[in-house]
């Protein structure tokens, strides 16, 4: 069965890593440093009813991505998903996975309907991706360029990516301030639409 051999997998890896030194025993633990009291305290292990829970994987690296993306690139709720603003109530659509993601409208008072949102929110001082290895900021200038030419791709095209960006944006002023505008993403029509956000019915008098 798979927990006997889970057992005798993490049982001899124990032993394995106790052997070359690899096991910090400190505290209430360091008896177990000793050969002889570590070796009668992995006995009763094979005693035990192991429990092993296991679950199919995720179906690949581009569901995790997908997965991943919908708690770091968006709102937490978008404009499609809200239906109507009438006399203090927010009325908006959800997802109820209890009973087969079956579609919901829920209408919260503006209050209520603002602090759940406000939960979304990070702390000041807290970021919502942090980047680290290759990526961190702080070794990214200096290691990047490394991962760039073992893939034989210089960074001279990032960098001539990155002055043609600047290039194009340098076209766009702002009309408040006069200063040069970043193209941050281009929406087609549907997407405008759907981050639009939704009218506002007045009540006739």
């Amino acid at each position: 069965m798979l927990r006997r051999v889970f057992r005798g997998k993490f049982v001899a890896g124990l032993k394995s890593e106790f052997q070359r030194g690899q096991l910090h025993l400190s505290g209430n633990l360091a008896l177990l440093a000793q050969p002889k009291i570590f070796a009668s305290w992995l006995r009763p292990l094979f005693r035990k009813h192991w429990i092993v829970y296991c679950k199919p994987p995720f179906g690949g690296p581009e569901y995790v991505l997908h997965y991943l993306g919908r708690y770091t690139h968006r709102v937490a709720i978008s404009n499609h998903r809200l239906v109507s603003f009438e006399e203090g109530q927010v009325t908006f659509r959800w997802r109820d996975s209890a009973h087969s993601n079956e579609q919901k409208l829920m209408t919260l008072s503006l209050d209520e309907f603002l602090r759940r949102f406000l939960l979304h929110l990070l702390p000041k001082g807290f970021v919502r991706i942090r980047h680290f290895g290759f990526l961190a900021s702080r070794r990214r200038a200096q290691l990047l360029p490394l991962c760039l030419t073992a893939l034989d791709s210089p960074p001279a095209q990032t960098e001539t990516a990155t002055s043609t960006a600047q290039d194009v944006s340098s076209h766009w002023s702002c009309p408040q301030c006069g200063g040069p505008m970043v193209i941050i993403e281009r929406l087609t029509a549907a997407q405008i639409q759907l981050r639009s956000p939704p009218k506002v019915s007045t009540a006739a008098a």
